[in-house]
C-alpha cells in the first residue's frame, strides 16, 4: 500500500461514525445537563461544558490493548495480535466562578458526583458507563487567558481555538486524528511525566500549523529544535528565546501557545521522546506501513534482567510517575557494575511496573579514593584494595566485579531501603 491507502485505512481505524460521534455528544450534553442540575440544587455557581477531543471532534475510538502502555522503546518489539474497541474518553469541565478558591473547587464537585477521585495539581473525578469513560475536570472561569490559576483553565480557550481552525479547514481534523494514532503508536502520546510526550491539544496545534500528519513528519523529523509562533505573540525567535521562562525551553519544540503567549504547549515533550518520535518519522516515510500506528509488545527475549515494581501511589500518572523515576534510580545503580546494552519501561496503568535491561559485567570498575594528602585515609583505602594507582592528585582502586545480578538487587534493596519507601515503591522482585 502507498502513504494514501495507509492513512485511508488507519483513518477508517480509529475515526467513529457521524452516528457514533452523534450518539457521544447526545450521551455528553445529557451528562452535562444532568450534572448542572446537581450543582444548581447545591446552590453552586458554576457551567458545564464538553471540552477536549469530542468538543473539536477528533476524538479516537479506544482499543484494548494485550499488554499496558510502553515507555523507553529501544529495541524490536512483537505487534500485538489483537486490539479490541472498548469505548470512548470523554472530557467534561466544570466553569467556577472565580470568587471560589482553587482549594475548594474539587471538593465542591465531589459534592455533586458519585465519581472516583484523582489526585492531581487540582483533583478531578472520572465515571465509567458503558463504553464511554467521562473525566470531570474542575477550572475557575477566567474572562482572558492570563488570568488563570492553572493550565486546566486554559482548556475553554483552547477548545475555542481550536474549534476557529477547523470550521476554516474541517478537513484538518482527519489529519489531527492519524497524528495522534501515530504517537500513540510510537509510545510518545501524552503529556504525563511518565511519558513526557505530545498531548493532544500539541499535536491539535502542530496538525493546523503544519496543515497535514505528513508535512509534520517531514519537518519534525529533520530539526534539532523548533520554535512556532503562528500567532506572531512575539516579535521574533530571539524575542521568545529571551523573553519565555527558561524552564519552558528545555523541550525540543517550542511552541507559544496561541491562548497564552507565556507558555510553551510542548513544554512537557522530552528529548528521548522526540527522538524516537523523529526515528520512526524518518523510518516510516522511507518505508510507510500501517504497523507504525500500532502499539508493539515487548520481546522479552531481547531482556537478560526483569525486574517488577509496585507502588502505593495513587494510579495513573502519580504512580508512573513514580515508577519512572524509579526506573532510572536502578538504571543508575546497575551502571557501577553492569553495562546496560538496552533498556525498557512499561507501566500497566494500575500500581505496577516492568522494567527491562539487557545487561552484561564488566570486567572491572574503578572505585574512587580520597585525596593523597589525607595520609590516614590513603592508607585505610590501600589496605581495602590492592590494585590501586594515582591521577591528578588522587588515588583509585581498579576492582574485578564479581557480583551476579542477584547480589545487586539484594544489596541494592538493602543499602537504598529508606530511598525506595520514600519514592513509594513497595515490592521490587
Amino acid at each position: 500500500m502507498n502513504v494514501k491507502e495507509i492513512l485511508k485505512k488507519e483513518l477508517g481505524r480509529i475515526k467513529p461514525t457521524s452516528e457514533e460521534l452523534a450518539k457521544l455528544e447526545d450521551e455528553a450534553k445529557t451528562f452535562c445537563l444532568n450534572l448542572e442540575r446537581s450543582l444548581k440544587k447545591r446552590k453552586i455557581k458554576a457551567s458545564v461544558f464538553i471540552g477536549g477531543s469530542l468538543a473539536k471532534k477528533t476524538i479516537l475510538k479506544k482499543e484494548n490493548q494485550e499488554n499496558p502502555l510502553n515507555v523507553g522503546f529501544s529495541g524490536p518489539r512483537k505487534f500485538k495480535k489483537q486490539q479490541n474497541f472498548r469505548g470512548y474518553d470523554i472530557d467534561i469541565f466544570v466553569r467556577f466562578d472565580s470568587k471560589y478558591k482553587d482549594c475548594e473547587i474539587s471538593d465542591l464537585l465531589a459534592k455533586s458526583l458519585k465519581a472516583t477521585r484523582i489526585h492531581g495539581s487540582r483533583d478531578y473525578f472520572q465515571i465509567k458507563k458503558g463504553k464511554v469513560t467521562f473525566e470531570i475536570i474542575p477550572v475557575i472561569k477566567v474572562n482572558k487567558a492570563r488570568g488563570a490559576r492553572n493550565i486546566t483553565d486554559l482548556s475553554y480557550f483552547h477548545v475555542s481555538y481550536v474549534l476557529g481552525k477547523l470550521k476554516k479547514n474541517p478537513r484538518l481534523a482527519d489529519e489531527i486524528m492519524l497524528a495522534k494514532s501515530f504517537c500513540h503508536g510510537q509510545e510518545v502520546y501524552g503529556a504525563e511525566s511518565y511519558i513526557s510526550g505530545f498531548s493532544g491539544y500539541a499535536l491539535e496545534l502542530l496538525v493546523i500549523y503544519y496543515k497535514s500528519l505528513i508535512n509534520f513528519l517531514k519537518i519534525a523529523g529533520k530539526a534539532e529544535q523548533i520554535v512556532l509562533d503562528p500567532e506572531k505573540l512575539y516579535k521574533n525567535k530571539q524575542d521568545i528565546l529571551e523573553s519565555m521562562n527558561e524552564a519552558k525551553l528545555t523541550s525540543p519544540i517550542i511552541f507559544v501557545d496561541p491562548t497564552n503567549k507565556n507558555r510553551n504547549a510542548l513544554a512537557a515533550l522530552s528529548k528521548e521522546s522526540f527522538l524516537r518520535f523523529q526515528k520512526a518519522s524518518s523510518s516510516f516515510l522511507k518505508k510507510p506501513s500501517l504497523a507504525y500506528f500500532q502499539a508493539k509488545k515487548i520481546n522479552e527475549k531481547n531482556y537478560n534482567s526483569i525486574l517488577k515494581a509496585r507502588t502505593n501511589r495513587q494510579e495513573g500518572n502519580i504512580a508512573g510517575s513514580k515508577l519512572k523515576k524509579f526506573f532510572g534510580f536502578v538504571e543508575r545503580g546497575l551502571e557501577k557494575n553492569f553495562s546496560i546494552e538496552k533498556k525498557d519501561f512499561e507501566y500497566d496503568n494500575k500500581k505496577e511496573a516492568t522494567l527491562y535491561f539487557k545487561i552484561k559485567a564488566k570486567s572491572n570498575i574503578i572505585v574512587n579514593g580520597p585525596p593523597i594528602e589525607k595520609a590516614d585515609n590513603l592508607e585505610k583505602f590501600k589496605e581495602k584494595h590492592k590494585n590501586t594507582f594515582i591521577k591528578n592528585g588522587k588515588i583509585y582502586a581498579k576492582e574485578q566485579v564479581k557480583m551476579s545480578v542477584k547480589e545487586f538487587l539484594k544489596e541494592f534493596k538493602t543499602k537504598n531501603k529508606k530511598i525506595i519507601e520514600s519514592m513509594g515503591i513497595t515490592e521490587l522482585d
